[in-house]
């Protein structure tokens, strides 16, 4: 019996280990020229990366994780055709359950599997039309390449 359980916490943790190694321990470098700003959050199974602008307003989220988000993503919400990682996506407004909110018409989420086991799930909080479409350019724009990251400090 103690041999069974210690294959399974070996196995339990290198599980665990494969899981972290591939996760992401850095968001994405933002040009400079963005005025954005990176605030971090890492778990063992997820990257949260929330963009803000100089006066703290969040503009973007981007959750990085081996796990599929599973958020419904309706056809009748579905707005711009975009990219990130390489993937195309499309665009959608949020579904807040009939409820539209002042900057409702300016705010988009997404999700994309971009690798075997990696997806991102982004949101947008624009001020504007304007905005974005710069935000949109902004996450077609990021490497993910953990090398680029780095490489970005």
């Amino acid at each position: 019996m103690n041999i069974l359980r210690a294959a399974l916490c070996l196995s339990l943790s290198l599980s665990a280990a494969a899981a972290s190694a591939q996760s992401p321990t850095e968001c994405p470098s933002l040009p400079a020229s963005s005025g954005l700003q990176w605030q971090q959050q890492a778990q063992a199974d997820f990257l949260l990366c929330k963009a803000t602008t100089g006066d703290g307003r969040e503009v973007l989220s981007l959750l990085l994780s081996a796990r599929n988000p599973d958020v419904p993503l309706t056809r009748p919400l579905r707005q711009e055709k975009g990219v990130f990682a390489g993937e195309s996506l499309y665009w959608y407004q949020p579904d807040l359950g009939g409820q539209e909110p002042p900057g409702y018409a300016n705010r988009r989420i997404t999700v994309v599997k971009f690798d075997k086991n990696r997806y991102a799930q982004i949101s947008l909080y624009a001020g504007d039309a304007q905005e974005l479409g710069s935000l949109q350019t902004l996450t077609q724009g990021m490497n993910l390449n953990p090398t680029a990251v780095a490489a970005g400090r």
